[in-house]
């Protein structure tokens, strides 16, 4: 339906084509109408009074059901046994008994001008599966993803337990311990300890702590802890194995370890021994290919932007010497900006990085 003021408009348009010399046919479906549209406009009061369909009166058609007959049907439908019963179950229920009212349809009129055509009974419209929510960081500890994994002990049967916790934004193990049995009391005392070594208790804003649904990290005492903190719990969804993926990442990184012992450790001392050494290698010295090969520990201190920046003279200076050897542009070493977890649609994540973005610089 075209407002007045458009039909004008594209009327006035298409006649200073006409008159220019273009075709009217071409010029109507240049705007978006048809010719026999101008037409229609122009012999009646298109013009003047716009489109009147939204006033036009309709006449009640002679096969209407009747008020009489509406209030049968809402006294039916209504009725003990007919309550929990959809119209397409009512109509034949009412024809075995020798009786025809109406149609579904009307059945479905009717109930729905008198606001009850939802579900019947005790039932409930279906519920959508709410999206995951998408945690971006734009700054170190805002968000944590944290999980535990099985190191396996040189006696067949026996594993320690190694719990980590990543930052999303920088990569860096903030916290980790090992243990030889898997418990909440273990997996509390962790994020109470990285929060103090992190000073988040002074911090304006607390982060959010990503996990599974492990029982471990959503017991009764660890929930407990997080609220002590201030830390937000979010947890994956049920059945969907990629929701913690940079924590599956790490523990892959761990695993796959030249020095990590295949055939297992001989005691906790042990494990404990080597998960320090990886931690120490995994934030002090590894270049983490997902952080422009900087390492965790310096992105989480804020150096990598001096440091790619540093880099970047590098490849342009090696460009100005031997430009025959580039045939484009040198390496990409910008600074990463937001990192996302379970991202939802890219309008979402750009809205609320700006939002972030701006709360940080404020």
């Amino acid at each position: 339906m075209i407002r007045l003021e458009d039909r004008q408009t594209m009327a006035q348009h298409i006649d200073d084509a006409h008159v220019a010399g273009a075709r009217l046919k071409p010029a109507c479906e240049l705007v978006g109408i048809d010719l026999r549209t101008l037409q229609r406009w122009k012999a009646g009061d298109g013009l003047v009074q716009g489109d009147k369909r939204p006033e036009a009166v309709h006449p009640r058609p002679a096969h209407a059901l009747s008020e009489e007959e509406r209030a049968e049907i809402l006294r039916l439908a209504n009725e003990p046994r007919f309550a929990e019963v959809p119209p397409a179950r009512i109509v034949p229920m009412l024809a075995d008994e020798g009786m025809y009212l109406a149609s579904e349809s009307s059945f479905h009129r009717v109930l729905r001008a008198e606001g009850q055509s939802g579900h019947r009974g005790r039932a409930k419209a279906p519920q959508k599966p709410r999206p995951p929510t998408t945690h971006i960081a734009t700054a170190p500890n805002q968000v944590w993803c944290w999980d535990m994994t099985f190191l396996p002990a040189t006696v067949v049967g026996r594993w320690f337990y190694l719990y980590l916790i990543l930052d999303l934004y920088s990569r860096k193990i903030v916290g980790w311990e090992v243990h030889e049995a898997d418990s909440a009391d273990h997996a509390a005392h962790l994020v109470r300890r990285t929060a103090l070594a992190e000073g988040i208790h002074a911090a304006l804003e607390k982060p959010v702590l990503h996990g599974d649904n492990g029982s471990t990290l959503k017991a009764t005492t660890v929930l407990a802890m997080l609220n002590w903190l201030g830390i937000e719990p979010s947890y994956s969804r049920p059945r969907v194995s990629d929701d913690n993926a940079y924590a599956e990442a790490l523990f892959r990184t761990a695993k796959y370890r030249p020095d990590f012992p295949t055939g297992g450790f001989t005691d906790v001392e042990e494990a404990r021994l080597w998960a320090a050494q990886f931690v120490h290698w995994y934030n002090v010295e590894h270049r983490h290919s997902g952080i422009r090969y900087v390492t965790p520990a310096q992105r989480h201190a804020g150096e990598d932007h001096a440091l790619l920046a540093a880099r970047h003279e590098v490849y342009t200076r090696a460009k100005d010497r031997n430009p025959r050897r580039w045939s484009r542009h040198t390496r990409d070493w910008t600074p990463l900006g937001a990192v996302t977890l379970n991202p939802e649609r890219e309008s979402v994540v750009a809205a609320l990085a700006d939002k972030k973005e701006t709360r940080d610089a404020a």
